[in-house]
């Protein structure tokens, strides 16, 4: 086996892009496009001012930071009227910014307008004392209080609306607001929007974490049910997943939210009957669910990319589900890299054995998606509606016939169902079974599952198994049916031989390493495994060595750095990937009499992740220690006078130092370079 080792040379890559530099501690401004001093504060304000434009579509030539308001006041953010003088007449929307508390990824308790009053004083003020102003926000990232002005005869007030109206639109009727702009969201922000909507029902709730959990999915299902009814029934379809911007703070309001709501709810456990039982109840007051789906309300949830919403939806899971049983969840970085180098066809099976959330399946819809706006060529956020329609029934036509996962875990299996649902609306195949006894077993989908991915007719496999020695295999009902279960001794030839006894435990992740190999398509079905080093370089291990060698082509080796478990999943263990081709029983016989050929095979090591151990982000620098920045162009749809332009943003922003990318680009050269 010849091995083609891939030596990143980074530095040499950004060589080739357009860059600057800029001293550590300092960012750009989303604005002005100048050096500012990166504080905890400004963080918070340069991630609302990109959600601003994003996401309301405010032009930043209408926008100006800390902006003075006369008496030695200041705004973080003003914006005013469109193409105007920046100055006070001008100025419509202002808002304050804080700095994020410190709560790591804990549950806090969210506050209402009336616990704020203190920290919102200062925003009533200013809107009080210029009479152009009349929308505020004040936000430390996590909470975000809007204010509307109500001019009356004899006073001026402030009162709490769940939301701005986009850019250069106001809050308008009842009629109105249940057909307003939806938006599609910004990754952070919508990362936020979920983290504020589990926080809620946990701290101000009181519900234990799980059960918070499930009333926020719940919640999800229905906006997800009523944005698909949305596209199925265009002519007679009436929204139902909204509130209007006053409705949570009057107990009328929330009352006819919850109406809405219960109703959408029944309806859509008889649609996603192999989900729910039917006795699920939303269990939460009226202003905890006003609150939810004013959150979730403002955003299009089917026009947002897949990736912001995996990411999105992760930040939940991990916070509920990270490593029990050794499920520890798959780093985002680390599965859209395997998904990457296996690169999956339209026409091509799509298995993940060990699911958990379902992250390498929703990572194949993101990819497939991409592949299809090629096609069509087509760009997310500006296509037509009809090529928006055609993209997503495709999409959902694959994720129901082409996408399988299974999972020990009734609790993530349900949780992977949802994920899929949110990503696609592809409920695809999922199976709740042991994947180590297949095709034996008891649990409640093992028949589907037999029926469905018998062993041998899945084209690829992507999968991060359960393992360690501490949660060992030791059913000899299992282990009967594993080679690499027994005993093997060297056969004097450089080879090994099995010696028929079995062992009394085995770790899960050698087991699982047959298992998937098994369940590949004979000459073509190919697989991509996080397993621990220890296989790959144990002297112990070498008898798994030879049989993975004898059994598969060895197409790539990837190792990864202690960093790529440490932050997400709190696991400190080097890891790495391995990448097989199922041999066709002719190439077996053929090699068992001439012996195997030399192959190349792809080799990386992977040293940065874009985060370090603790999850700060890394980004790259210059020997000198300064920060790389490229530029970045994106296509924004604004919101000038009234009507939507497209217009495209040039910015420069700093560089994730991450090795995965490149050695996903790598790979395609050397597939490339090798007639593959």
């Amino acid at each position: 086996m010849e091995e083609f080792t891939l030596s990143l040379d980074l530095f040499s890559e950004q060589k080739k892009q357009p860059e600057q530099t800029i001293a550590s501690g300092y960012t750009l401004d989303y604005i002005t496009g100048k050096q500012i001093k990166e504080t905890k504060k400004e963080l918070v304000r340069q991630r609302i001012v990109r959600a601003l434009i994003h996401e309301y579509g405010f032009s930043p030539d209408d926008m100006e930071n800390d902006f003075s308001v006369g008496n030695r006041k200041k705004v973080d953010v003003a914006i005013f009227h469109h193409g105007k003088e920046h100055n006070l007449e001008n100025l419509s929307r202002v808002v304050i910014c804080r700095q994020e508390p410190q709560v790591g990824k804990n549950a806090v308790r969210i506050r209402d307008f009336d616990q704020a009053e203190t920290d919102l004083r200062e925003l009533e003020t200013i809107m009080q004392d210029i009479d152009s102003v009349q929308y505020g926000l004040w936000t430390n990232g996590l909470e975000f209080f809007f204010l509307e002005k109500e001019k009356r005869r004899f006073e001026t007030k402030c009162n709490p609306i769940g939301d701005w109206p986009m850019a250069d639109e106001s809050i308008g009727t009842k009629e109105v607001v249940s057909n307003a702009h939806t938006r599609k969201a910004d990754k952070e922000m919508l990362k936020i929007t979920f983290r504020r909507c589990h926080n809620f029902i946990h701290g101000n709730e009181g519900m234990p974490k799980d059960a918070a959990f499930w009333q926020f999915l719940y919640l999800i299902f229905c906006k997800m049910h009523d944005e698909n009814l949305r596209h199925q029934h265009r002519n007679t379809w009436h929204r139902r997943f909204w509130a209007g911007p006053k409705e949570q703070y009057k107990d009328e309001g929330r009352k006819e939210i919850r109406k809405r709501i219960e109703e959408l709810f029944a309806e859509m456990k008889e649609t996603y009957a192999n989900i729910f039982r039917g006795n699920e109840e939303i269990t939460l007051t009226d202003r905890a669910l006003a609150f939810i789906v004013s959150e979730l309300s403002k955003y299009d949830f089917t026009r947002t990319d897949v990736d912001a919403k995996g990411v999105a939806y992760q930040e939940i899971v991990g916070t509920n589900l990270r490593g029990d049983r050794g499920q520890y969840f798959t780093p985002k970085g680390v599965v859209k890299l395997v998904v990457e180098m296996l690169d999956p066809q339209e026409h091509e099976r799509v298995f993940d054995p060990a699911c958990g959330t379902g992250g390498f399946l929703v990572e194949t819809l993101g990819h497939m998606i991409k592949k299809f706006r090629a096609e069509m060529n087509t760009e997310a956020g500006t296509e037509n509606t009809t090529d928006f329609l055609s993209v997503h029934e495709r999409l959902r036509e694959y994720a129901s016939h082409m996408v399988f996962g299974a999972d020990f875990d009734p609790f993530l299996i349900r949780a992977s169902q949802m994920n899929m649902v949110m990503a696609g609306d592809g409920r695809g195949h999922l199976y709740h079974m042991n994947s180590l006894e297949f095709p034996n077993g008891h649990l409640p989908h093992l028949e589907e599952a037999r029926k469905d991915i018998p062993l041998g007719s899945i084209d690829v496999i992507m999968t991060n198994p359960p393992f360690g020695s501490d949660i060992p295999i030791t059913d000899k009902n299992i282990l009967q049916h594993y080679e690499l279960a027994h005993n093997w001794e060297p056969d004097g030839e450089g080879g090994f031989r099995n010696t028929g006894n079995i062992k009394g435990s085995v770790a899960p992740e050698i087991l699982f390493i047959e298992r998937c190999i098994k369940w590949l398509k004979q000459g073509t079905g190919r697989m991509g495994i996080v397993l621990p080093d220890g296989i790959l370089g144990n002297p112990a291990a070498e008898y798994i060595r030879w049989w993975i060698m004898r059994e598969t082509q060895v197409l790539a080796s990837v190792d990864l750095p202690v960093e790529a478990f440490v932050a997400e999943a709190n696991v400190n263990i080097l890891t790495s990937l391995l990448f097989l081709r199922r041999k066709s029983e002719e190439e077996k016989r053929f090699e068992s009499i001439n012996g195997q050929k030399e192959y190349p095979v792809f080799m990386a090591v992977a040293e940065k992740v874009g985060y370090d151990r603790r999850g700060n982000k890394l980004y790259k620098r210059t020997p000198d220690g300064e920060e790389i920045m490229r530029l970045r162009e994106s296509t924004e749809r604004l919101r000038i006078g009234g009507q939507i332009v497209e217009r495209v943003l040039v910015r420069h922003e700093k560089v994730e130092d991450n090795d995965l990318p490149v050695i996903a680009k790598k790979y395609r050269e050397f597939l490339k370079g090798h007639n593959r």
